[in-house]
């Protein structure tokens, strides 16, 4: 039974493969082994369901960061435009829920940017450094994104399998207690 719950097989990220149980009997020869055997299934259920909520909250995150980033890289990049041209940048901003104004960025000077890192952190970068920056941060998150995804999927197929699995283990279960209880009937 261990042997079939530790899987050689796992994803990239060393999830292991759910095993799928064809036959109950091949499995479980001692009748008296079905609650231990099927408490391991059931924890190894609850294993996948909460790196599935995990990977759910940081899908999540992500996908509420990934807009956040290219809004900032789009402004970088109309900064940079207008220093290229000689220009200064007007633009709208809010300053609380219900009132804007506008305002003139200088881009005649050294042109630099803050950046919030987190954390109530924010450093200053030059506008060249800010965009690099902000672009290998797109495309990790990018990458990530969809690195949870595919986890979220593998998840979800094994999920399906082990709750298959249960209910197979279960059913036998209560076809052997029937069997039984007949059998004592007959007796």
């Amino acid at each position: 039974m261990d042997a079939l719950l530790k899987s050689t097989k796992s994803n990239a990220r060393g999830i292991p493969e759910a095993p799928f149980v064809e036959k109950v009997e091949d499995f479980i020869k001692d009748p008296n082994d079905f609650d231990l055997c099927f408490n391991k299934f059931q924890e190894r259920l609850s294993k996948y369901k909460y790196m599935q909520e995990s990977k759910l909250l940081t899908v999540k995150q992500l996908k509420q960061k990934i807009p956040e980033i290219e809004n900032t890289l789009n402004m970088c990049h109309a900064l940079k435009k207008q220093q290229e041209r000689g220009r200064n940048l007007e633009t709208n901003y809010q300053l609380n829920e219900t009132l804007y104004t506008t305002a003139e960025i200088d881009t005649s000077q050294e042109l630099k940017v803050g950046l919030w890192l987190g954390a109530d952190v924010m450093l200053e970068y030059p506008i060249d450094e800010a965009i690099s920056l902000l672009n290998e941060k797109l495309a990790d998150g990018k990458k990530n994104l969809e690195v949870n995804q595919e986890d979220v999927e593998y998840l979800r197929e094994n999920i399906t399998t082990m709750e298959v699995n249960c209910a197979r283990l279960y059913n036998w279960d209560v076809e052997k207690r029937q069997q039984l209880k007949l059998a004592q009937q007959k007796a």
